[in-house]
């Protein structure tokens, strides 16, 4: 019935909360997610291109550099860069007072930044290996000893062959980005997602809340689930389900 009740703490009821505070997040995750997976992909396609040369070594190098690095550690160093009076001042320090396109830019900006700095560590080093594995398979061989160019080679056979894998992980990984991926964000940002709603919920024992995110987790989940299972079929004809 959607009846989700109502919340603990400020008797609002569950479900308004929820409509509130999802656009937020949606808005703050959906940049740095798009921006991570494209150069992810377009830097994965680099490094399995020149693998074992210097150019695939210190791609994986920058990569592990990334992974290594904590969230909150980058959060806090781009905030002192980018946003405080000791930095360059050039994004607001905190707050969502977003009213026009301009005004959104400039509040998720940094965080985007920092989402792209960690998130691209992890992309490069699978969607590289999904690659490579691809290019070590013997169709690809025998384009390669009929003439296909590189860039065909890569981007008609190669890559077309290896979305299966890297779609698999991103609509899955998307539910989790969303409703859980922001927290470190919104409260260091103090921007009002449902990363920070769920964080003050769990805090304060506010149980209709949090029952209601692990639920709606849930749901999405299952939605991307069916949503990759589609995807497969639009992107390998092969595929069948009978």
């Amino acid at each position: 019935t959607f009846n989700l009740g109502n919340s603990n703490s400020s008797g609002e009821r569950v479900t308004q909360i929820l409509l509130k505070h999802i656009p937020v997040s949606v808005a703050l995750a959906l940049p740095g997610f798009i921006i991570s997976v494209v150069l992810g992909v377009s830097v994965a396609l680099i490094a399995a291109f020149y693998r074992g040369t210097w150019v695939d070594k210190g791609i994986m190098v920058f990569a592990v550099i990334g992974m290594s690095i904590s969230f909150l550690i980058v959060v806090i160093a781009f905030q002192i860069i980018f946003c405080s009076f000791y930095g360059l001042n050039w994004f607001p320090v905190q707050g969502w007072d977003v009213d026009s396109f301009g005004s959104y830019l400039s509040h998720v900006t940094v965080p985007t930044m920092a989402i792209v700095f960690v998130a691209l560590g992890y992309n490069t080093r699978f969607y590289r290996a999904v690659i490579v594995e691809e290019m070590n398979r013997d169709y690809v061989r025998t384009a390669r000893a009929f003439g296909a160019s590189p860039v065909k080679l890569l981007f008609k056979h190669v890559l077309k062959n290896a979305m299966i894998p890297i779609i698999t992980r991103d609509i899955i990984t998307l539910p989790f980005i969303v409703i859980g991926g922001n927290i470190i964000i919104e409260k260091y940002f103090s921007i009002p997602g449902i990363g920070q709603v769920t964080l003050e919920a769990i805090i304060s024992g506010d149980l209709p809340i949090v029952k209601a995110v692990v639920a709606l987790t849930a749901v999405l989940y299952v939605f991307a689930l069916i949503l990759t299972d589609i995807s497969y079929k639009m992107i390998d004809p092969r595929v069948s389900y009978k």
